[in-house]
């Protein structure tokens, strides 16, 4: 059993043949997930949370962890595919690259047996994509997720918010070759 939590909110209403995307924002420590459903240019929120390894157990515990929530979310809703944030970490930090490598690794492998292609994209892009600005803050990054999904609120935690942004962007960018 994962550390999986789940928060379930609004969105615009679903139609006939959706896109199911599942959107993560890789992390050792919380991992942001975010299911989204497309019909008509229409966004769904379906599910979204975190996947949490708990931080003093082992790097084989804590990424069994990730793998297991992981594999949970995509049994349970059956994507089209995964966007995944690409690796990036600045050169002073080569130990969270392989950090965060260790943890796209998992996710790869989680989507890999269940058979769903896995699309990746750099944060800057997703930035880009989403509020024009491939530098943009964590909060403009939210309001962006909240309006496109037509949220109440914005998406906490900002893994949320990434997730789900990555899984927008992955459909803008699979669905306009303009933008890619």
């Amino acid at each position: 059993m994962s550390s999986r939590a789940a928060v379930k909110l609004g969105g615009a209403a679903a139609s006939q043949a959706p896109v199911t995307i599942l959107g993560i924002d890789p992390g050792l420590n919380t991992t942001g997930y975010g299911v989204i459903r497309v019909s008509r240019g229409q966004f769904q929120l379906i599910e979204a949370g975190i996947v949490r390894s708990k931080a003093k157990a082992s790097i084989e515990e804590r990424l069994l962890e990730i793998h297991t929530g992981v594999t949970e979310v995509l049994e349970q809703h059956k994507p089209d595919f995964l966007a995944l944030e690409q690796l990036f970490s600045h050169y002073s930090r080569p130990k969270t690259a392989i950090l965060m490598g260790h943890a796209r690794g998992v996710i790869c492998l989680a989507a890999g047996t269940a058979g769903i292609a896995v699309k990746s994209f750099e944060p800057t892009k997703v930035k880009k994509v989403m509020t024009g600005n491939g530098h943009a803050p964590k909060h403009q990054i939210q309001l962006a997720v909240k309006l496109q999904l037509n949220l109440s609120e914005v998406p906490e935690p900002a893994d949320v918010a990434d997730a789900l942004a990555i899984a927008v962007c992955g459909f803008h960018l699979s669905h306009n070759p303009l933008l890619a």
